[in-house]
């Protein structure tokens, strides 16, 4: 168990585990994950964490098929400019490491933006905490476990 899948277990919602074996030589996490559990990558989402010019952490949470915009996410948090955070930062606070970020179960919940996308989906894949491991949920349930908004952020 992870913290992510502890998360959901706790909320008492509905959610599949999904497993797979990571291969550490492949260029995406994400585009793995869709190849590996034989969905479209526009349903598995990846979890990404930037920086805020004010210096919040954001988590971001979009399709492996697509690039995170930055003004977007900026623009839905109320910011000027979004960066990708820094590796130790995003570990620190999340107690994920890379590849196996989580938007469930963080040590430090941060502010959380769905890409609007996700409602198209009845369940949607994100990670569940580790490599090779993800969580099948609904996007409205992923919505109130992290108290996120749904927002256009991916171009």
């Amino acid at each position: 168990m992870t913290p992510g899948i502890d998360a959901a277990s706790k909320a008492g919602i509905e959610y599949r585990i999904h497993e797979y074996t990571h291969d550490p030589a492949h260029a995406s996490y994400g585009l793995e994950a869709a190849e590996k559990m034989q969905v479209s990558p526009d349903q598995v989402f990846k979890t990404l964490v930037a920086a805020l010019d004010t210096r919040e952490l954001l988590v971001a949470v979009i399709p492996v098929s697509t690039s995170l915009n930055m003004k977007m996410l900026a623009k839905a948090a109320g910011g000027k400019k979004a960066a990708m955070a820094e590796v130790n930062a995003v570990q620190r606070s999340t107690g994920y490491v890379l590849g196996g970020v989580s938007p469930l179960g963080q040590k430090k919940q941060l502010r959380t933006f769905i890409d609007s996308s996700a409602t198209e989906f009845e369940t949607i894949f994100v990670s569940a905490g580790k490599r090779g491991l993800e969580i099948e949920l609904s996007p409205n349930d992923l919505k109130t476990l992290t108290a996120a908004q749904f927002a256009a952020l991916s171009a």
